[in-house]
């Protein structure tokens, strides 16, 4: 069954702790909702990381991704995005809340992280669930599962 938007669902599955990973999964479903597709983000393991909160010295939670591939801080490439005229990771996930992408983060990854819902950021909507939760959404509207 399509959607009501006529466009098939992208779910991504966003496991990677890499700055560069989790940056393209955003872009990713940046440009679907913006194309009217549903979107679900579902985060595990290091790709949590990029929904905490901002810490105690000022910078932005998703400082603690893993180095980008080319071996930057996460921070120092946000920097060169922003240089180069990329959409930062920032903008992204402002815009991805602002086309109603639907940000969900898994039980056992924060778990096995260390994590608790309160480490998130406020301004974004998470919903702490598990596996057979995001399965049973993604396989809605002809769903597409795509696993970074």
């Amino acid at each position: 069954m399509t959607s009501s938007t006529g466009r098939d669902r992208l779910s991504l599955i966003v496991f990677s702790g890499n700055y560069d990973r989790v940056h393209y999964a955003f872009v990713m479903a940046s440009a679907a909702a913006a194309t009217n597709r549903p979107v679900t983000m579902f985060f595990t393991m290091g790709g949590i990381r990029a929904l905490l909160a901002r810490r105690a010295d000022s910078a932005p939670g998703w400082a603690a991704l893993a180095p980008a591939d080319n071996g930057e801080s996460a921070v120092d490439r946000e920097a060169a995005h922003a240089r180069a005229g990329v959409a930062t990771l920032e903008e992204l996930i402002q815009a991805c809340t602002e086309l109603d992408v639907t940000m969900r983060v898994c039980e056992m990854g924060l778990v096995a992280e260390g994590l608790s819902s309160n480490d998130f950021r406020t301004d974004v909507t998470v919903t702490v669930g598990g596996m057979v939760s995001f399965l049973a959404e993604a396989e809605n509207d002809n769903g597409r599962i795509v696993f970074i």
